[in-house]
């Protein structure tokens, strides 16, 4: 007679915590493979490529802001200087001096992380609305640099910015060789974000956001870690910024405006703070509103402030952090 099978024991069986693991991690699997999917295809069913270039700067731009703030629990009103402050940089670098594309983002992405850590250094000393206000008069101070440098062409910026060609081979003045440039720097990043997000350094960052006295306790240096979150945030912040002057052959005082700083807020808010996936959403919808209400003027802010307020009501945990309680799905 066949005896039953004996349930596994110790550390035969597999914790609760692992199954959820790998749960989330399959769900974010699926989810990633419908992003990029989307993203793919959306060109061939008649989006227009450069409105999706946009999305995918800004998204990443807000993915990096959701690093800082969603899981390291940092308020910046200052990242407007990352973005606009890289531009500037792949601008120069491409124009000036002639650089290929990869070589003028990567050039940019370099002059952000020096910025992040000097202005991190600063600024990291400080929580809560200190450390917001610091990184504000920061950016500040980086707009009227932006504003009065002889190098940043002033109220005109930097135009007629050259796409170049990829490693000297493939022009990037055509769209359809420029979105795939795009794509798999957005993608890179968005997986660069995630790794983070689910590595050691990651969780003992989400464990300063929810209790920095205790981490502390434990022998962990918080403002060391913090320092380090803002460094990354500001370097993938600049790599958005970068991509985005090379797609728009333009760097204006538009992106270093604290205004900017204000949209990534919302982007991140809209989308789902502390989510993987939410601020690609949010900056799906903003940016659609921007551009498809555009003929409204002045009163595409109101339309925004009127969505945040909504959502803020409705969806206090984002469209994909509701999403995702539905669902029971980690998102």
């Amino acid at each position: 007679m066949a005896s039953a099978p004996i349930a596994p024991t110790g550390a035969q069986a597999p914790s609760t915590q692992a199954l959820v693991e790998s749960a989330a991690a399959r769900t974010h699997r699926i989810a990633f493979i419908v992003m990029a999917a989307c993203f793919i295809l959306a060109p061939l069913v008649g989006v227009y490529p450069v409105f999706m270039m946009k999305v995918m700067c800004f998204a990443l731009f807000a993915c990096a802001f959701n690093l800082l703030l969603g899981f390291g629990g940092l308020l910046s009103f200052g990242h407007a200087m990352f973005l606009g402050g890289a531009g500037y940089a792949a601008a120069h670098a491409a124009k000036v001096w002639g650089l290929t594309p990869e070589l003028a983002i990567a050039f940019a992405v370099l002059c952000t992380t020096v910025l992040a850590w000097v202005t991190g250094k600063l600024a990291i000393r400080r929580q809560g609305i200190y450390f917001a206000m610091i990184t504000l008069a920061l950016a500040q101070m980086v707009f009227f640099f932006a504003l009065q440098a002889p190098f940043t062409g002033g109220e005109d910026g930097i135009q007629a910015v050259p796409r170049g060609r990829f490693l000297g081979l493939v022009d990037l003045s055509d769209p359809s060789a420029m979105y795939p440039f795009v794509l798999a720097i957005f993608l890179g990043g968005f997986l660069l974000i995630y790794r983070v997000v689910h590595s050691p350094f990651g969780q003992v960052l989400k464990a300063i956001r929810e209790n920095e006295p205790r981490a502390i306790s434990l022998g962990y240096d918080a403002d060391k870690f913090k320092l380090y979150a803002y460094v990354l945030s500001g370097a993938l912040s600049g790599l958005a910024g970068g991509t985005k002057s090379i797609v728009f052959q333009l760097a204006s005082l538009t992106d270093v405006h604290w205004g900017m700083s204000g949209e990534v807020v919302l982007m991140t808010l809209v989308g789902g703070l502390g989510t993987i996936f939410g601020p690609v959403v949010g900056a799906a919808v903003i940016v659609a509103m921007q551009n498809y209400l555009a003929q409204l003027g002045a009163w595409v802010t109101v339309v925004q402030g009127v969505v945040f307020v909504v959502c803020v009501l409705l969806f206090r945990r984002g469209i994909v952090g509701e999403l995702g309680a539905l669902l029971k799905k980690s998102l």
